[in-house]
């Protein structure tokens, strides 16, 4: 095939992909957005109350698994460079939430008594108040010190 003049020089046309190179592709793409999927539900029900923290735990391990198999085949089969991008930075966001996860199940009933309590705080002098009892419940070390 030679290469068809256009405005700005030679083009190359695309190769047809076979239907093995299609089936892979398209499985890739599947697991791309079945990681984006548990990535974010895992973000959402962290969010969404504590006491869903062990969902938060699946989700977050579940979209660990994914992303490193999503990462090995687009590195493998050389798959966009937005599918690469996607992965690392959904990858990023689970090491992150791994961290959480780990901080909210080590202080588990401070975090949940603070939630309840924001959750009736209507005023700001409230909610400051709140955050002062959970910086009180912590461990020693943890504690704000006094200004």
């Amino acid at each position: 095939m030679n290469p068809t003049q256009g405005p700005q020089g030679p083009q190359r046309t695309a190769r047809p992909l076979s239907e093995a190179a299609k089936a892979s592709l398209q499985k890739t793409h599947t697991l791309f957005r079945m990681f984006i999927v548990s990535v974010l539900g895992a973000f959402f029900v962290f969010q969404l109350d504590i006491a869903y923290l062990w969902l938060t735990a699946l989700l977050t391990a579940a979209g660990i698994a994914l992303g490193i198999i999503v990462l090995i085949r687009a590195i493998r089969f050389k798959e966009s460079k937005l599918v690469l991008f996607g992965t690392i930075s959904g990858l990023l966001v689970s090491a992150v939430l791994v961290l959480l996860v780990l901080t909210t199940a080590l202080f588990f009933n401070q975090v949940r008594d603070f939630q309840q309590c924001s959750r009736q705080a209507l005023t700001s002098k409230a909610s400051t108040e709140c955050r002062v009892q959970l910086e009180n419940s912590l461990p020693g070390p943890l504690q704000q010190p006094v200004r």
